[in-house]
């Protein structure tokens, strides 16, 4: 199991701090487990994860569609 920094989650995710809390919030992304009492950190398996179901949705054809 692999643990990221807000930094490395920037870089894969693109969001800023604040998007992301706000998301966290709203559950809609995974959530930070605490480290220490300065220091939070994501699954990357979860982020990954989450990356990959908006991949998936990006790529299903659209139910409007003709």
């Amino acid at each position: 199991m692999r643990i990221l920094s807000k930094r490395q989650l920037r870089e894969i995710v693109l969001y800023s701090p604040q998007h992301i809390a706000r998301l966290e919030a709203a559950g809609t992304f995974p959530k930070r487990i605490k480290l220490g009492q300065c220091r939070v950190g994501w699954i990357e398996s979860e982020v990954m994860e989450w990356l990959q179901q908006r991949i998936d949705s990006r790529d299903k054809p659209s139910e409007l569609s003709p």
